[in-house]
């Protein structure tokens, strides 16, 4: 059996080394951000309206939470109360569409990415806010809003009570499917290219022993997949449009927010501004190339500033913001919205629609504005 290269062990072995310490330094940051929450959270005002709960059975919490929230909502004396199940054939969005028809007020999403997107999906643009309860894998999404993603009492206490902001809700569209009638919504990042084909190739069981890191593993294997080549057009926000004929890229995002844990993607990105950023990668020279990228994203990381490291030599990363982007690719490429996979396409459009989501967030200090998380409006 062949042996993995020396210079590649040492290289995944270095990479594996700064994502630890980068860890370490997360888990620090973020225990001083929940003392700070948990002061905030006292000042919060109940909102005794009707509350819909969406559930993802299918998470191994999904029970437990489900006789928590009950709990917690009889000893708020939250009265008006509802539970729905997604289903193999019924997911967040026609779970979140029946809730509206009974006349919920707030929607809330009890599941991970998955759930809050598709639920976001539907309440997006109705004017009523949604909730969520983080209890996914990644959480990405309650991660960049500041929302508790370990303490289930004060993400509740977050959904049940006042203290919102609107946010941007993008959305990607399958242009050569003629059965679509919707375009799907994200809220943090979809892509197409190698992001699209490391989460369809990540093991299940893998991500569910250890989190979002089961994609980094699917990720090396797919390290020298092709590149893929196709046709882009970006229009920005003054109405302007941008065209490349015959990109070549690795892989090509739209992000709504970027942070994710430990590395920031899209430094620029804010789910407020009404706008989208729009990052394009390339590596070349095999695993010097993704080193390289992984400097580049290292550095987006500490420096707060996107583009590549000015050490990259084989590795670039562009980035652009404006509100859609059309791309016409040579061949059908897989397609993602905040990890839910959307199959092969060839022709898509990113697009976002501005301020359409209003979400339940903590109520935060000005200072944390340095760290991704605004200051929420009253709702």
């Amino acid at each position: 059996m062949e042996t993995m290269p020396e210079s590649v062990i040492i290289t995944i072995a270095a990479i594996i080394g700064v994502i630890v310490i980068i860890m370490a330094a997360v888990l620090a940051v973020r225990a001083h951000r929940r003392n700070r929450l948990a002061a905030k959270l006292v000042e919060r005002d109940d909102d005794q309206v009707h509350y819909a709960f969406i559930i993802n059975p299918s998470k191994p919490q999904a029970d437990v939470r489900r006789a928590h929230i009950q709990r917690f909502c009889a000893e708020k004396g939250l009265t008006e109360v509802e539970y729905i199940d997604t289903q193999l054939d019924k997911d967040g969005r026609a779970c979140a569409l029946e809730a509206l028809e009974h006349g919920a007020d707030v929607v809330v999403a009890v599941g991970g990415d998955g759930t809050v997107r598709t639920v976001a999906s539907a309440v997006s643009g109705t004017g009523h806010a949604m909730g969520i309860v983080p209890i996914g894998t990644g959480n990405l999404f309650a991660r960049n809003m500041g929302i508790p993603i370990d303490d289930i009492d004060a993400a509740l206490t977050v959904a049940t009570s006042h203290g919102s902001r609107h946010v941007d809700v993008g959305r990607l569209t399958l242009l050569d499917d003629p059965k679509e009638d919707h375009g799907h919504a994200f809220l943090i990042i979809a892509g197409i290219g190698f992001d699209a084909l490391m989460i369809d190739e990540t093991d299940p069981q893998l991500k569910k022993n250890i989190s979002w890191l089961a994609y980094f593993v699917s990720g090396v294997k797919n390290l020298f997949a092709p590149k893929y080549r196709g046709n882009v057009t970006v229009t920005s926000a003054d109405g302007s449009t941008h065209s490349t004929r015959g990109l070549v890229f690795r892989t090509f995002m739209a992000g709504n927010c970027g942070q994710i844990p430990v590395f920031s993607l899209m430094p620029d990105a804010a789910y407020d501004d009404g706008i989208l950023d729009f990052e394009i990668i390339d590596t070349s020279g095999g695993i010097i190339g993704w080193a390289n990228l992984f400097g580049d994203v290292v550095h987006q990381t500490i420096t707060g500033k996107a583009g590549s490291s000015p050490l990259s030599t084989n590795s670039s990363i562009d980035q652009i913001q404006g509100v859609s982007a059309e791309i016409t690719l040579e061949k059908p490429v897989l397609a993602q919205v905040d990890g839910d996979m959307l199959g092969e396409t060839s022709h898509i459009r990113f697009s976002v629609d501005k301020a359409a989501l209003c979400v339940r967030v903590p109520e935060v200090s000005p200072d944390f504005s340095a760290t991704g998380i605004i200051p929420p409006i009253k709702d």
